[in-house]
């Protein structure tokens, strides 16, 4: 059977247990018509790049499928009139992920991101310092550029 990846993205005032019962729901028709959902993540809910349908955040949830066409088309059919869901996406595969996906990979690398980063009052005092003068010595060039640029005698309108 042919794979496929969907992702589809629930109204951000449903709560986590009906998206859940949403994708349980889509789970459902897939199996019904002879297909198999290999994997099924739920990405939590997440900010949108824009605002759709005055939504500015979703829960996302992806569905690794092997399953025929038909069960695709029914499972896009039953999205299309849900309320609850205002974006899907399924595209067809050449092989499934063995992994998981790069989103939920990401989470992990996020936390441990935020530890390493440090915060600026635990540098030395030396650095600090060092920093601190090369902001002044940039501000001090761009004075005196612009003060070359007010003495300038070609800006004036000749007479």
């Amino acid at each position: 059977m042919p794979l496929y990846e969907s992702i589809f993205i629930a109204r951000q005032d449903v709560s986590a247990a009906q998206v859940d019962s949403l994708a349980d729901g889509f789970e459902k028709i897939i199996t019904d018509n002879s297909g198999s959902v290999e994997r099924r993540e739920y990405w939590g809910l997440r900010t949108l790049a824009y605002r759709i349908k005055k939504n500015r955040k979703g829960h996302y949830v992806l569905f690794n499928l092997d399953a025929p066409s038909k069960a695709v088309q029914e499972m896009e059919r039953s999205m299309g009139l849900n309320e609850d869901v205002f974006r899907f996406i399924t595209v067809r595969l050449e092989s499934l992920r063995g992994d998981a996906s790069p989103i939920m990979q990401g989470k992990g690398d996020r936390d441990r991101d935020r530890a390493d980063r440090g915060n600026r009052r635990d540098k030395p005092e030396e650095e600090r310092n060092i920093e601190q003068a090369e902001i002044d010595e940039a501000k001090l060039a761009l004075d005196k550029s612009e003060n070359i640029d007010q003495n300038d005698p070609h800006d004036e309108k000749e007479n």
